[in-house]
């Protein structure tokens, strides 16, 4: 598997369907950390997973510390609108989990102050713009990570 894409309290179904779909397609494991804001049966969720949902390999967590705890020897990067350095500088490697907040707040103050040093973002060109939508953002880094590891081959 070449890259953990981890959702910590998704809050819109299409969002994770357009996710899930990106995860298949990139060969990602999908890791969703409840609370979600939706139902995981959501007909948005499918609609936007399309028929793709049952091949995706997904992990779902009952909570922040259930995920952390399952995997606290992990590699993992932070992405934040909060981060120093840039999504390209993350040094990606086989099986890194890339952890996304939820769509209203992003990442938990907390957790973004203990992972300085782990800290990412996507540069934004505009003062105007304050984030981009998630699907886009995951999107963003998972194929940049494919890119710097090499693993996407058509």
């Amino acid at each position: 598997m070449a890259l953990n894409i981890v959702l910590i309290e998704p809050e819109i179904p299409n969002n994770t369907g357009n996710i899930g779909r990106l995860a298949l397609a990139s060969g990602s494991h999908l890791h969703l950390v409840k609370p979600f804001g939706f139902e995981i049966d959501d007909t948005r969720l499918k609609r936007a997973g399309l028929d793709y949902w049952q091949h995706l390999l997904v992990t779902y967590y009952d909570n922040i510390d259930d995920f952390f705890l399952r995997n606290e020897n992990q590699k993992m990067v932070f992405l934040s609108s909060h981060g120093n350095k840039n999504h390209w500088d993350i040094p990606f490697e086989d099986n890194l989990f890339l952890i996304f907040g939820k769509e209203s707040v992003g990442l938990s103050k907390p957790l973004i102050e203990a992972n300085q040093n782990k800290l990412f973002k996507i540069p934004l060109c505009s003062e105007h713009v304050r984030s981009l939508n998630i699907a886009n953002a995951v999107s963003i880094v998972v194929y940049e990570g494919l890119k710097q590891l090499q693993e996407f081959k058509l």
